[in-house]
């Protein structure tokens, strides 16, 4: 289940103090085009407005696609953004949201959001991993509920020292936690930037790549607005998030939040990397998946 690398391309140690934390500005009424530059296929993309709101086109075709990154980069941060996915037929195409750190690759850290493309008809694979201090391999795959190509939807990353929320309209489908004290690795001092592309996949993205692109179809193209980032806000006299006390409930998930993580598992996951018996035999499955 591992996953290629190119889309890197669209991705210096940088420890945040907590001077900078206490500065910075939240977006708050900044439009799309001040949060985002372009990185790559700036002829594949274009701003304009969705009724009242600027909105981002991503654009894929044999020759290209493209890719956004924010130009503030974040330690323990909530991150959404909305997106409207390819439409029709989109096999082989990926459209992702992720964040990732800027630093040496073999210690990177990273949360992933990567949607595969299908045939017309049949549902998008929502694909997800975490990475930490360069371990990955911990994917979680799902059918979502809804078409998402049909309209704007919220995806949030929401990161802060004890958990990885991964949520899709206010619904959290993922929570990797944090155990760094029993030797699991957790994104806790690299920050990160958040990055949104579309690109060429076929190889692998639809059906383990039995399904190719066609391109006839080309351009491909995605849609993303209403990027959202909010600092991660400590308790009461506490100077940043990453000095919480351990002992701490400011970060513990909520009944609501249990409620939805159940129901998606009862419901939406196809994949999860905690259970794949093919993969791993029963001493060597990765450590926090017996973990609570």
């Amino acid at each position: 289940m591992g996953l290629p690398s190119s889309r890197k391309l669209c991705s210096s140690l940088l420890v945040v103090g907590v001077a900078f934390l206490l500065a910075a500005v939240e977006p708050g009424t900044a439009t799309m085009d001040e949060l985002v530059e372009i990185i790559w296929g700036p002829s594949h993309t274009y701003f304009f407005m969705d009724g009242d709101t600027e909105a981002l086109a991503l654009s894929l075709d044999q020759e290209q696609g493209s890719c956004f990154r924010s130009k503030d980069t974040y330690v323990y941060a909530t991150l959404s953004v909305d997106i409207k996915l390819v439409e029709g037929n989109s096999a082989g195409t990926v459209a992702t949201i992720y964040t990732i750190s800027e630093g040496e690759w073999k210690w990177h850290d990273e949360i992933d959001l990567e949607f595969l493309g299908n045939e017309t008809g049949q549902p998008y694979t929502l694909h997800t991993n975490i990475f930490a201090n360069g371990v990955g391999g911990r994917e979680m795959q799902y059918r979502l509920w809804f078409d998402p190509t049909a309209d704007y939807h919220t995806y949030t990353i929401e990161w802060n020292p004890k958990h990885i929320l991964i949520k899709v309209d206010g619904i959290t489908i993922r929570d990797f936690k944090n155990h760094e004290d029993q030797g699991v690795p957790f994104p806790t001092w690299q920050a990160q930037r958040l990055f949104g592309s579309l690109w060429n996949a076929e190889d692998w993205a639809t059906q383990g790549g039995r399904i190719k692109t066609d391109w006839s179809l080309a351009p491909f193209v995605s849609y993303y607005r209403n990027y959202n980032a909010t600092w991660c806000r400590p308790s009461p006299g506490v100077s940043w998030c990453g000095a919480e006390p351990k002992d701490s409930k400011r970060f513990d998930l909520d009944q609501k939040t249990l409620s939805d993580l159940q129901w998606v598992r009862q419901t939406s996951i196809i994949y999860d990397y905690c259970t794949d018996t093919r993969r791993y035999n029963e001493s060597e499955f990765p450590k926090e998946c017996y973990l609570k």
